[in-house]
């Protein structure tokens, strides 16, 4: 058994790899041999090579490059992952008849528009009995692939919506409509783009794939191993170091990583075990990890691959994403760092001893592994198109892997890598065809504002009840989805009431956005948790209900940026926005205090209160209310000095007596 050890903890590779497909289905995958691997390799490599090709030389027509996008995605899925999880638990080899015909009918839907074009052209949506035949067919595969490789949450979504868009006459009330027949439902899923080649599916078989190729390029040059090596140096030492490398990693694990669950069972392997050898409940060790690494999805630059769906929904550019974005993005992670330091100091951690860390000079050294994550911030700032930036942020990976032995590509690394991210691409493509068929029922049902006119009579038409409301949805149907689909689905369904108000559409998209992410550690459906409760050898529910409040940040502030968009630097001057960053990261500490109770010295109950109503102030970006919690927080830090003090003097009394 083979395993990797960090300090005096032992977690086997078996191990990792049994809970990332427990938590995560894209992780279960078959191991297959013979034909059937060079068939399934060849497969992904040709997957990378066309997308390559396209991004190189240009993007074929619409339907074309989504629809060869697509079959290369469904051929694969139906090869290398089994029908149900006790196939996976067989560790069969090989691929059962009934999912080589599905593969073969998957290749049949990806070549159809190719072949037919202008004959599908020409009819102008009226279907022939082969059309028709085909429509249904990638349908049936769009779902059942998504099952497999995504899970059931997003498939049972999906399949309610078509039921939706067919029984439309007899759903009650507001949510009745007319209703579509068979074939126009088949029509618009698969012979339009405002169905399963729709605007998700589009962006998978442009930006997010070449994105996640970057993300297999970086794995394989070292960089996600430098990112924990980076960590431990920079954090390391610090009070509860353990939990502050692992907020530091994640937090750079997410611009690579496309996925809360992956995330944490890969840095989760070295750091959950630091974390309970110097003395961190397990539950919280867990904790610690789910929420840093559910956080690295909504980390600029590719928050999941998410900014990139934004720029298309939106209208806007990427920039302007990642920079409203950013201050969110590094409060939520303050506000760990400053939780877990507070629980370091309340029972008494120390850092990470000096000889466990790597030394200073060779880590520093490699800090030319980190140039091409500034090369795609870089290209992405200055306008470069999303498409280009991403090639040669893949070429400046290469390069870079290029400087050191031990990562230099030959022509068995490069198919490697070419395959490794061809493969990680599958969910999302699944994903977002799935997607795609939600997003084509709301437009041609006009459920959307169906259902954005029932959530403004609930709330009373008032703007807070209906972030409230916004919030719940956005949090059920998140659950056990990933990244690109959770904002596709949030965004479509629960994203339109807000926008009946006078806000930024920008700050209601990043609302639900970030709800849609919170679903990851947020109880019952936590997967991130339940997977870090798997590493740490803790109760999934109570480590999931920690993360939660680890991550207050995240139910807190997107309140705030909803009702003030200067906290996303939407709208405002620099001194504005300098002012607002400084008294939001001061709330944080506040709140921080609030939430583990513990700042100088223990809390009691009122001083937890009014550190939390400090907080929530100077969280708050409007005028007088910023410093009247500046003014409560100055009191409460003076007031904790005080009481400090007294408790020295009356220990010192004490010892003199």
């Amino acid at each position: 058994m083979t395993t990797k050890q960090y300090d005096d903890q032992q977690i086997s590779e078996e191990h990792i790899q049994e809970l990332a497909a427990k938590y995560d289905p894209e992780a279960g995958f078959r191991k297959l041999a013979g034909p059937l691997y060079w068939l399934a390799l060849i497969g992904l490599i040709s997957f990378s090579l066309f997308q390559l090709y396209t991004a190189i030389f240009g993007v074929l027509p619409a339907q074309i490059q989504r629809t060869v996008h697509l079959g290369f995605a469904l051929t694969l899925i139906f090869l290398l992952f089994p029908a149900s999880k006790k196939q996976k638990s067989a560790g069969r080899k090989g691929v059962p008849w009934y999912d080589l015909i599905l593969a073969a009918a998957a290749t049949a839907v990806g070549s159809y528009w190719y072949i037919f074009m202008d004959d599908l052209v020409m009819r102008v949506g009226r279907l022939t009995t082969n059309d028709f035949i085909i429509g249904v067919i990638a349908i049936v595969l769009v779902l059942e692939a998504t099952r497999r490789v995504v899970g059931m949450p997003i498939t049972v979504i999906a399949s309610i919506f078509l039921a939706y868009a067919y029984l439309g006459p007899y759903m009650p009330g507001f949510l009745e409509h007319k209703g579509l027949t068979i074939e126009r439902i088949v029509r618009t899923m698969f012979f339009t783009t405002e169905g399963i080649l729709g605007t998700p599916l589009a962006v998978s078989a442009t930006y997010i794939f070449l994105f996640l190729l970057f993300g297999a390029f970086l794995i394989k040059t070292g960089v996600g191993e430098y990112f924990n090596d980076l960590s431990i140096v920079i954090a390391g030492r610090r009070i509860g170091g353990p939990a502050k490398v692992a907020i530091f990693s994640s937090a750079l694990q997410g611009t690579i990583s496309g996925s809360s669950v992956a995330n944490v069972v890969t840095s989760g392997a070295f750091t959950i075990p630091m974390m309970k050898r110097l003395g961190y409940k397990k539950e919280f060790a867990g904790a610690v990890e789910a929420a840093s690494s559910t956080g690295g999805q909504i980390m600029p630059p590719v928050m999941g691959a998410a900014a990139f769906l934004m720029v298309e929904f939106i209208g806007i550019s990427y920039w302007e994403i990642a920079k409203a974005a950013a201050v969110p993005a590094i409060l939520y992670f303050a506000g760990i760092w400053i939780m877990t330091h507070f629980e370091a100091k309340r029972i008494g951690l120390r850092g990470i001893e000096k000889h466990e860390i790597p030394d200073k000079k060779e880590v520093l050294k490699k800090l030319y592994l980190l140039i091409p994550i500034v090369v795609v911030v870089y290209l992405l700032m200055s306008g470069m198109s999303i498409t280009k930036a991403a090639l040669w942020s893949i070429v400046s990976a290469v390069l870079v892997g290029m400087l050191n032995k031990e990562t230099r590509m030959g022509p068995k690394q490069l198919a490697e890598t070419l395959a490794d991210g061809a493969r990680s691409a599958l969910g999302v493509a699944a994903a977002t065809a799935a997607a795609g068929i939600i997003v084509g029922v709301v437009t041609v049902t006009g459920v959307g504002l169906k259902l954005a006119n029932g959530l403004l009579e609930l709330s009373g038409g008032y703007l807070l009840p209906t972030l409230i409301l916004t919030m719940i949805a956005s949090l059920v149907l998140g659950m056990g989805s990933p990244t690109t689909a959770n904002y596709v689905i949030t965004s479509t369904i629960a994203a339109p009431a807000l926008l009946m108000f006078s806000v930024p559409e920008l700050s209601v998209h990043m609302f639900v956005f970030y709800f849609g992410i919170i679903a990851d550690i947020t109880p019952p459906v936590a997967l991130a948790a339940f997977a870090a409760a798997g590493v740490a050898g803790a109760e999934p529910i109570r480590t999931g209900v920690i993360s939660a409040k680890l991550a207050i940040a995240a139910f807190i502030i997107p309140y705030i940026f909803v009702i003030s968009p200067q906290l996303m630097l939407i709208d405002t001057t620099w001194w504005e926005a300098s002012w607002v960053i400084f008294t939001a990261f001061i709330g944080m500490i506040a709140i921080g205090a609030a939430m583990i109770g513990y700042w100088m010295r223990k809390l009691n109950i009122w001083e937890r209160a009014v550190a939390l109503a400090a907080g929530m102030l100077l969280i708050y970006p409007e005028g007088i209310w910023s410093y009247i919690g500046l003014g409560v927080f100055a009191a409460m830090l003076a007031f904790q000095y005080y009481l400090l003090d007294k408790d020295k003097w009356s220990r010192g009394a004490s010892a003199s007596v």
